[in-house]
């Protein structure tokens, strides 16, 4: 049976936004039961008559949105039709703006792959544990190999993520190395007289930049 609106009692039309939002927001489906403790006044009947309506209602303007009936509830769900747009946008969702200690650390690790983490520290001047677990986290670089000394520490280098992240079509579109300060971090050169690394808080607040933007990372591989 079609529902109407206008036939409704218009005391029982103004529930219709409210059980509607409360769809909207739930990430589980909504029981009778439930919507019943928060609209007392209504009876079961009036409740479902209301989500049937909302069900219609979204059918009929073919919207983005459907109300489906699951686990013996009612749950809104994106429609079916919109699955390829919904997988195209996650595709740019809303990237972390990297702190200045981590991009200090993937631009040596840019430059110079592979490379161990002790080789990070020594030309940031600072222990460097922490940003390259971040990094790792991120899936900005990946452990590439071993480095064929005493102890075989780890070497890292760059992920197709890291090109995907700064918008780079290959490590070659890297700009060049004196172009990073335009990130607004120094990169201090290797000597024989820096002192050993100290140990670096990991503290940087993450930011958040708006989505579909593309950084570029002003970076040069190394010719080593």
């Amino acid at each position: 049976m079609t529902l109407n609106i206008t036939n409704m009692d218009e005391q029982l039309s103004n529930y219709k936004a409210p059980i509607e939002a409360l769809l909207f927001v739930s990430e589980k489906p909504v029981v009778l039961d439930q919507l019943k403790e928060v609209f007392p006044e209504l009876k079961p009947s009036q409740i479902h008559d209301l989500i049937k309506f909302l069900q219609e209602e979204y059918v009929n303007r073919e919207a983005g949105m459907v109300i489906v009936e699951i686990a013996g509830g009612f749950q809104m769900l994106s429609n079916s039709q919109a699955a390829p747009y919904i997988r195209e946008f996650y595709k740019t969702k809303t990237k972390e703006k990297l702190s200045r200690p981590a991009l200090e650390s993937l631009a040596i690790i840019a430059y110079k792959q592979p490379v161990g983490r002790a080789e990070v520290e020594i030309i940031r001047g600072v222990n460097s544990d922490g940003t390259i677990a971040h990094l790792l986290n991120k899936g900005l670089i990946k452990i590439t190999g071993r480095k064929e000394v005493p102890g075989r520490p780890f070497l890292y280098g760059t992920t197709k993520e890291f090109l995907d992240y700064f918008g780079l079509k290959s490590l070659e579109d890297m700009p060049k190395m004196e172009e990073f300060t335009q990130l607004g971090v120094d990169m201090p050169t290797t000597t024989q007289e820096q002192s050993a690394p100290t140990e670096e808080k990991i503290d940087d607040p993450v930011l958040q930049e708006s989505s579909g933007q593309s950084r570029t990372m002003n970076v040069e591989p190394s010719s080593s």
